[in-house]
Parts: structure tokens; C-alpha cells; sequence
């Protein structure tokens, strides 16, 4: 189990051709899902996206702490559990329907909310995966959200300069995905 406290991991799904994102995590939940629904082994991989720290369980010690907690980190999870439903849908739609530069604007927001910070190191390659697309197809995205003043992207680490024009090109998939998360941890919840 890894809570992460800032930094954000993927969850990618394993394909016959290369494994594609179908999920991120940073500080509104976990990675782990299954043991908490009480499953075995995972069929998805993580692996750290942007790095940051979390806190580490083992598993039969977290369902140890489940069980004999008096329910309300269940409540919490519980809300998270919903929260990744709803990112895991919109991400699956999001993939066959939108445009690579809408998808882009809202990886990258996300990432951003997940950072707690508008500058975060990130490789083109690395982007490209996430994106399920060529690394040359990131550059030309990346130029334009550049052009179009919203990002700088210098040696790996990306800016972002215009939060508003950056959702702007971003499809709605963001924000479901944003309020969907809000819902569950409201900003005040979270800075307790």
C-alpha cells in the first residue's frame, strides 16, 4: 500500500502492444485498490509519474488497521473508490473521444492539482505514454499549448503559466473528474 504525499503515480494497464494510463493517484488517495476491496493480486502496474513521497503499508498490515479501526478510514477510501470509478470512466472515454491536445490540457492540470504546484518535472517520452500517442505528436501538442501561452516546457520540467486558458483547451472530462474529487475531499477537509 503507498499513500502518496506528494508526487502522482499512473496506474497503466498491461496491453499486448505498449501499457497505456488508465489512472493517476497523488494525495486523495492510494495504490492498492485491491487489497482494500478485499482482492488478490492487481492486474494493473503502478509506477511513480512525477516523484514526490508518500507513506508505505504492508498489505496484511493495512488489513489489519481496516479492520479494527472504527471505520472511518473506510469512509475515506470508500470515497476515494468512488473517486477513481469516475476518473477511470471519464479516462476510458476521454481516450477514444477527445482530441490529444484536450487530453494533454487535462493530464496536465491534474498532475498540476495532484503537484500542488504549477512547475513539475516531466520527459516528453514519458508524456507520450500516458497519452497513448508518438513522442512526436507530444512536441506538437506541447508547442501549441506553449504558443498559445499556457505552458512552458524547458528540459524536462513543465510550467504552467496560464491556469485559465489551460482548462480552456482541456476537454469537460476535467472537470467531472476535478468535482468528482472535491466532492469526496473538500479542499477544506483536505488542508486539515
Amino acid at each position: 500500500m503507498l499513500f502518496p504525499l506528494r508526487g502522482v503515480c499512473s496506474i497503466l494497464a498491461e496491453l499486448d502492444g505498449p501499457a497505456v494510463e488508465v489512472a493517476t493517484v497523488g494525495d486523495e488517495g492510494m495504490v492498492g485498490l485491491p487489497v482494500f476491496l478485499g482482492l488478490g493480486s492487481p492486474t494493473e502496474r503502478a509506477v511513480c509519474q512525477v516523484a514526490g513521497f508518500g507513506l508505505r503499508m504492508d498489505a496484511d498490515q493495512f488489513r489489519h488497521e481496516i479492520a479494527v479501526l472504527d471505520g472511518q478510514l473506510q469512509q475515506v477510501l470508500q470515497r476515494f473508490t468512488q473517486s477513481m470509478f469516475t476518473q477511470l470512466a471519464r479516462n476510458a472515454g476521454c481516450n477514444r473521444s477527445h482530441r490529444t491536445r484536450q487530453r494533454c490540457a487535462r493530464w496536465l492540470l491534474m498532475t498540476a492539482d495532484r503537484m500542488h504546484s504549477d512547475e513539475f518535472d516531466l520527459t516528453q517520452k514519458f508524456l507520450a505514454q500516458m497519452l497513448a500517442v508518438r513522442r512526436s505528436s507530444v512536441s506538437e501538442v506541447a508547442g501549441a499549448l506553449a504558443e498559445d501561452g499556457c505552458i512552458s516546457y524547458s528540459r524536462g520540467t513543465i510550467t504552467i503559466l496560464n491556469r485559465a486558458g489551460l482548462e480552456a483547451n482541456a476537454c469537460s472530462c476535467y472537470r467531472v473528474i476535478r468535482d468528482t474529487i472535491d466532492a469526496a475531499f473538500p479542499p477544506a477537509a483536505k488542508e486539515s
